[in-house]
């Protein structure tokens, strides 16, 4: 019984676990779900094997109650058809044999009681044993769903922390080519780019000065040649 009542409390004890509240605790939460995960596997097949052993004690117990009862009800069968072979001595007359007989039939009562009395005995037994083992089989129903429960929270902690890995990622490479960081390649490119059309953009204003500046001069020539050219013409009245 003890080694019963062993079993009946740890499957109820992990049947009742609070992982969330064992999870808050935990350094490591991935790592804490992996150990209960094993934790539970193990004491799972523990409590599986230790379930059957207890299951076919059950059913041997059964089996002997079912066989005493068998038993019980031929030694009254026995007992009746002694009984009445001697009612039909007594009959004809023949006393001594009939008291054989009705001494066979006490003997068959007898059996019959014994059998009766340990088929009796082994009621309440089997009755406590089919109670525990209905107990020990929803326990062990509740542990194999806690492993189930386990095994997602700790596949959808997995998952978790693998896409924060991955948006970490792509953070850090997102950072690496910001445009808007001095300090990245993309940006001293952008810069180089910049001052190089700056430059350009002055030599074609220089080019565009010096242009003006020797169409300014042909048109002071030109001005010049017309005052000469009036001045002659005045000269010739």
């Amino acid at each position: 019984m003890t080694s019963k009542q062993s079993i009946l409390g740890r499957v109820t004890q992990l049947a009742k676990a609070n992982i969330h509240a064992l999870l808050d605790q935990a350094e490591d939460p991935q790592k804490m779900l992996d150990q209960l995960v094993r934790d539970y596997t193990e004491n799972i097949a523990e409590a599986e094997a230790a379930i059957a052993q207890t299951i076919g004690n059950l059913r041997l117990m059964e089996d002997d109650h079912r066989e005493d009862v068998e038993s019980a009800a031929e030694w009254g069968r026995k007992a009746l058809a002694a009984s009445q072979k001697a009612d039909t001595l007594r009959a004809a007359g023949d006393t001594a044999d009939a008291d054989k007989f009705d001494n066979l039939a006490k003997v068959a009562l007898g059996k019959q009681l014994d059998f009766e009395k340990e088929a009796k005995t082994a009621e309440p037994t089997i009755a406590a044993q089919t109670e525990s083992v209905e107990k020990l089989k929803d326990g062990l129903a509740k542990m194999k769903a806690k492993l189930d429960e386990l095994r997602r929270k700790r596949d959808e902690l997995v998952a978790r922390a693998k896409t924060a890995q991955a948006q970490t990622k792509v953070q850090d490479a997102l950072k690496s080519i910001d445009v808007m960081d001095p300090t990245s390649e993309v940006s001293r490119f952008e810069d180089k780019v910049r001052r190089e059309e700056a430059r350009v953009r002055g030599a074609e204003e220089l080019a565009a000065s010096s242009l003006d500046a020797q169409f300014e001069s042909l048109d002071d020539l030109a001005d010049s040649a017309e005052v000469d050219a009036r001045l002659a013409a005045l000269k010739g009245k």
